[in-house]
Formats: structure tokens, sequence, C-alpha cells
């Protein structure tokens, strides 16, 4: 087995990483009928294209038609961005050095990943959903005796009701125990 002389320079290591990519990116782009590669360029250096505020709103998420898909977290941040569309269309054909691209759509993120693999950071976390709280109101069924069946809001209330009497009747039976005092715990 031959040994591998470890590199004794830190930044060697690097460039030949940066090296290695490169090659590999213009050994496969002779295949790439499509223009696909480009696009991947496109995708890792967003942000250092449109500028890290734009990059924080608009993320790419694809190309169709000419058009280029950006992908933003709120409609807002899409009609505002809107109006940076032809700035941005220049910005991204410069980056080519050619045209590619004659239009920008923003589409609502819903939960997609972007292609630059950099999903904006939420100012807050999702909150935990809590259980809801069983809330009987008070005095329900006081209009008990009132309320007539045969008519739709009496049939409502009286349904109304039950539904509270039974979900109270439900939290008994878990709150009471079951088993008689001194009862003996095994089975006979």
């Amino acid at each position: 087995m031959k040994y591998r002389r470890r590199l004794q320079h830190p930044g060697r290591e690097s460039r030949h990483k940066r090296l290695a990519e490169a090659l590999l990116l213009s050994f496969l782009s002779r295949y790439d009928r499509k223009g696909g590669l480009r696009l991947v360029r496109l995708w890792k250096q967003w942000p250092q294209i449109v500028g890290p505020e734009v990059a924080e709103l608009a993320h790419p998420v694809g190309h169709k038609e000419g058009a280029l898909l950006l992908a933003v977290e709120d409609s807002v941040a899409a009609q505002q961005l809107s109006y940076y569309a032809p700035e941005l269309l220049a910005r991204v054909n410069d980056f080519f050095g050619e045209e590619v691209f004659d239009k920008v759509r923003f589409e609502l993120l819903d939960g997609r990943a972007p292609l630059d693999g950099n999903a904006a950071p939420r100012d807050r976390p999702d909150p935990e959903p809590r259980p809801a709280a069983a809330f009987t109101p008070p005095n329900v069924g006081g209009l008990v005796d009132r309320a007539d069946p045969e008519t739709a809001a009496g049939r409502c209330y009286l349904a109304y009701v039950r539904r509270f009497r039974e979900a109270q009747a439900a939290a008994a039976a878990d709150d009471a125990n079951t088993r008689p005092d001194r009862a003996s715990r095994r089975r006979k």
C-alpha cells in the first residue's frame, strides 16, 4: 500500500479541492446540453450576485421557459421584490455573460426547499400547539326547559348542552378511582 504524504500547508487542501471542482465542472460541461451546470453556479453564488438583503428574501427554485423562478416566504416580499425584477434580471444575466432569462416569477415557498440550499431562517420558531383547554361556560343548560326541540335553534342548544355534559362526565370518570378502597389488586 502506498503511503500518502500529508499536506503540511492548511491552505493547500482547499486549493486542491477548488481545482478538482473546477476540473470536474469543465469536464461535465461538455456533456451539459441544457445548461444545468451554469445554473448550479448561479444557485451556489446567489447571495453574492443579488446581495444579502435580496438573498434573504428570495431563493431560486428553478427556471421555466426563460423565466427565473424565485421563492419567497410571503406575498409582501414578492410584491416588494417585483419592483426590483429588472435589476435582478440584469445582475443574473451579467453573471452568465449573456441573456439567459427574460423575466422573473415569484412564488410562495410553501415548504419547498430552495435550490441554493439556504432557506431563510425564520425570526421566531413555530409555536408549539397547545391542547385546547376544556372550557365549560358557566350556567350551561340553564335554558334547557325553555328550549323547544321542534325548532332548529332549540335542537342546536340541546346538542350544545349535551356536548358539555358528556365532556364533564368523561372527565369525572377519568378522575374517579374505579377500584373501591381496600380492594385487592390481585385477580382472583
